[in-house]
């Protein structure tokens, strides 16, 4: 009888793979339970439930998994169970965290293959911020409140300057905040953003300017600044608290101490005239005139630029200073002033330290007019801002408030009335022939003015979308100038002043000078391609609503 021998060989019943999975799954539960343990207690948020969820949820799986005969099903039954709670308790704690502490999300989830140093790299602009106390800041790390405020400032500021903006104001509206651009002195809509962004970029802004972090509701104002291919943008930001959020406001300041009187948009004959004050005169009282924002800060020291700090005692009294003015003295009447002195007063105090040149912001008190003739008398030069819509309504306006027709004339040597227009886009502008009845009205010879210009048309590559002007960014016009109407009061003009005995009288004096009303200064430079006619009505119109839609940065 043959022998029967047995061929022992290993079975499937123990699959290494299989063992290996087992484990590895089975280790992956006690870290899990010590993560949401330790990550609840630093969120305050029920510790101990998420802690014997997640426990008592793997425990029960792992049986289950040892009892279903099958492994795959099993192994399946395991990780859904511990996946889930583990999922409900991550989109808990998202709900509580901050953007950058979100863990899972598509942000989380790509940064754990990137970089930080690159990613930093990859979101800057080739912007640098500079603190109030002239330190640059470095890139913050990733997933930090510092990080997400500079990506949105990065983005933000780059936009910002490519526009040429000068002010922005965001305004919180439920869970966005409206943005608001000037550019050129037009206020244009953005499109809004979300709260969460910008409460990242104010806490940046806090910590450039030096403000406090945790104030949000009472007014605050500090500076920074932002580089660009090594060009400087100084800003100015305003926090303030409302029932609906923080709002801020940031405004580009202007470099006041480069400011020459030939920049301010002065024709040539005006500039000599103005010019002449300083050589032949010597003394009296200069009025700067115009409606708010029309630029009379800009006139006013210009004006001062004018003279030699280094040859005269430039002092100016200003209630907000715009800018600083090297080797001017700039005395400022602060709110804690009210309650001790006037403006007035703090206008004589500031005449015994004996300037020779002076400059006052928004002059409008009757004492403080006469102050500033009494100066005139004493042979100083006084430099006045004041508000009025015209030459001669200065005039009336500047009478009553000296309080005598004579002392005011006698101590006058000039005033100007002024607006801002935008200037026409040199790269874009297009000529057409102007309206002939339109010249005749302005008493303008129709031969002397072939043509006219305005914003150029939209042009349109060969795919249909709109080619935005690099220049002016598509809006047709590129910074502002003045348009002045202006008088210089010499000695004829001032004896004649002096036998006036109304108004009309006083108008026809001017214009025996050869001043020109505002609107005949505006053609002028309507007809040498400086500015566009429709920009002349709109600024001299009654002000209205001018809101333009966003103009999106070309990729």
């Amino acid at each position: 009888m043959p022998a029967v021998t047995a061929v022992i060989e290993p079975g499937s019943y123990a699959s290494a793979v299989k063992l290996i999975t087992f484990f590895l799954l089975l280790l992956a539960w006690p870290p899990l339970v010590s993560w949401i343990n330790l990550d609840s207690k630093r969120l305050r948020t029920k510790t101990r439930e998420w802690t014997a969820a997640t426990f008592l949820a793997g425990l029960v799986a792992f049986f289950i998994w040892i009892l279903i005969p099958l492994f795959l099903i099993g192994m399946s039954f395991y990780i859904i169970t511990i996946g889930t709670i583990a999922l409900l308790y991550v989109m808990h704690r998202n709900g509580l965290v901050d953007e950058y502490e979100k863990v899972l999300t598509a942000d989380h989830i790509k940064s754990l293959f990137t970089n930080e140093e690159k990613q930093a790299q990859k979101i800057s602009k080739g912007l640098v911020f500079i603190t109030a106390n002239k330190n640059q800041v470095p890139a913050p790390l990733p997933k930090t409140p510092e990080f997400f405020g500079y990506k949105t400032a990065q983005e933000f500021f780059d936009d910002a300057i490519w526009k040429r903006v000068s002010t922005i104001a965001l305004t919180p509206s439920g869970q966005e905040y409206n943005v608001q651009y000037v550019i050129d002195g037009v206020v244009e809509k953005q499109d809004p953003m979300e709260k969460e962004d910008v409460d990242y970029f104010i806490r940046y802004l806090k910590n450039l300017s030096d403000l406090s972090i945790k104030e949000r509701r009472k007014p605050q104002i500090g500076r920074f600044t932002v580089q660009r291919d090594g060009k400087p943008f100084k800003w100015e930001v305003m926090t303030a608290g409302t029932t609906a959020g923080e709002q801020v406001r940031l405004k580009l300041t202007a470099e006041y101490s480069v400011m020459k009187i030939s920049d301010i948009g002065l024709m040539n004959e005006q500039q000599q005239a103005i010019s002449g004050i300083k050589e032949a005169q010597k003394k009296g009282v200069f009025i700067v005139s115009g409606p708010q924002k029309s630029g009379l800060t800009s006139t006013l020291y210009a004006m001062l630029r004018h003279h030699d700090p280094f040859m005269n005692n430039i002092n100016t009294l200003e209630k907000q200073p715009a800018g600083e003015l090297p080797n001017i003295t700039q005395n400022v009447f602060s709110l804690s002033d009210t309650g001790t002195t006037t403006y007035s007063k703090r206008f004589q105090t500031m005449l015994r330290t004996g300037p020779d040149i002076i400059g006052v912001e928004h002059c409008q008190e009757a004492d403080l007019a006469r102050l500033a003739c009494q100066a005139a008398k004493d042979n100083k030069i006084t430099y006045v801002t004041f508000e009025s819509q015209s030459v001669m309504e200065t005039v009336s306006k500047w009478i009553k408030l000296v309080g005598d027709k004579n002392t005011a004339f006698e101590t006058m040597s000039g005033i100007s009335n002024q607006r801002l227009v935008r200037m026409l886009c040199q790269e874009c502008k297009e000529a057409y022939e102007p309206n002939k009845e339109l010249l005749r009205k302005f008493n303008i010879p129709a031969e002397k003015i072939k043509l006219f210009y305005r914003p150029g048309q939209v042009q349109y590559d060969k795919h249909g979308k709109p080619v935005v002007c690099e220049h002016c960014q598509g809006t047709g016009f590129y910074g502002r100038t003045g348009v002045f109407e202006t008088i210089v009061i010499d000695d004829a003009v001032r004896e004649a002043l002096a036998k006036a005995k109304t108004m009309n009288e006083i108008v026809n004096i001017f214009r025996k000078a050869k001043m020109l009303y505002i609107q005949e200064q505006a053609i002028r430079k309507i007809a040498e391609g400086i500015t566009s006619i429709n920009e002349v009505v709109r600024v001299l119109s009654v002000p209205k609503s001018n809101v333009k839609k966003p103009v999106k940065k070309k990729e």
